[in-house]
């Protein structure tokens, strides 16, 4: 039996539907560039001066926001994390320290779980940042600072589910984070280093040394060797391409399947041809201290699959190709 297919109008009401709530959200988030002022300024100041860490507060749906926030500002530069504020009066306020600022969400600034502890907030003496819909609420009148989240409508058509206010508070969340970033100069480094398991971390991280092949692994002949060797040398490490060295292995040039495509196109005697007659001298090299990410664009941008890598003196240490790249996620 045929499943039913839906009447065209009501896909285009479903649509419809999911449109509005796009504008609706669009019309909060837009509203808050007005409110970008002094107060938030001085929330920025407060946490770039915080010796301790940003502990966030916030119940329910702006709970699951708060947690975000958290995580965004750990990992651009600001200490953070989230704090249940309905477990904080039951124990975990104790990871409230006086080094400490507090930042609380709350869209009617009334949350009974957070209003219940303020006191004991004031009483630590830390600095209070709250992000409310509320300015005369209880939330923004005892808070240091007091960030405009206000939303004119919900995107929920019943004006009930967070919706447009937890955009509103996620989007001022962002733009606290990133004003800190660029405040304290954090940089791609940094935020690699605070996400190593990351593609961006590996790219920004990973070194030449770290996955080049090196000792017995390391494709390499003398520059007398005959061309049918060097091609078993090449063929055995499977890099597609031989380092040529001299006696003190240093590189001499390399061997590559260009230049042994070449060589045969050439009609040259494979037994009796040395090597180093047929190779790229000098050749293209990088240095194990180099990051895997410029190994990447060194073969693209020379059109090269295979990189020797080298010391101060030109001592052939290692190798890798565009393979090793792929394994290590680089590319």
């Amino acid at each position: 039996m045929s499943e039913r297919q839906p009447p065209r109008d009501e896909d285009a009401n479903l649509c419809r539907l999911g449109r509005a709530v796009i504008e609706v959200e669009t019309e909060a988030v837009h509203a808050l560039a007005s409110r970008i002022d002094a107060d938030f300024a001085r929330a920025c100041r407060h946490m770039l001066a915080c010796e301790g860490r940003v502990v966030v507060l916030g119940m329910g749906k702006s709970g699951h926001i708060g947690g975000k926030i958290a995580a965004t500002l750990a990992s651009t530069g600001t200490p953070a994390f989230f704090v249940h504020p309905g477990e904080a009066s039951h124990g975990d306020l104790g990871m409230i320290t006086p080094r400490d600022v507090v930042l609380a969400l709350s869209n009617s600034g009334e949350t009974d779980e957070i209003t219940t502890i303020l006191p004991l907030i004031k009483r630590l003496s830390v600095p209070l940042i709250a992000l409310t819909g509320r300015p005369e609420s209880t939330m923004a009148r005892s808070a240091s600072v007091h960030l405009d989240v206000s939303v004119a409508e919900e995107a929920c058509p019943l004006g009930l589910a967070p919706t447009a206010s937890t955009t509103a508070a996620l989007a001022m969340g962002d733009a606290l984070a990133v004003a800190l970033l660029e405040a304290r100069g954090f940089t791609r480094e940094d935020f690699a280093r605070s996400h190593p398991g990351g593609r961006l971390g590996r790219r920004l991280l990973l070194r030449i040394e770290d996955i080049m092949h090196g000792g017995e692994r390391i494709p390499r002949v003398q520059a007398e060797t005959p061309l049918g060797e060097a091609l078993v040398e090449m063929t055995n490490k499977g890099l597609g391409m031989t380092a040529v060295v001299d006696a003190e292995g240093h590189l001499l040039g390399v061997f590559t399947d260009g230049d042994l495509r070449r060589a045969l196109d050439r009609e040259v005697d494979v037994h009796r041809t040395r090597v180093d007659a047929v190779m790229t001298r000098g050749g293209r090299t990088i240095t194990r201290d180099r990051l895997a990410a410029e190994a990447l664009a060194l073969m693209e941008n020379h059109g090269i699959n295979a990189l020797p890598v080298v010391d101060e003196q030109r001592r052939i240490v290692g190798a890798l190709n565009m393979h090793d790249l792929l394994r290590a996620g680089v590319v």
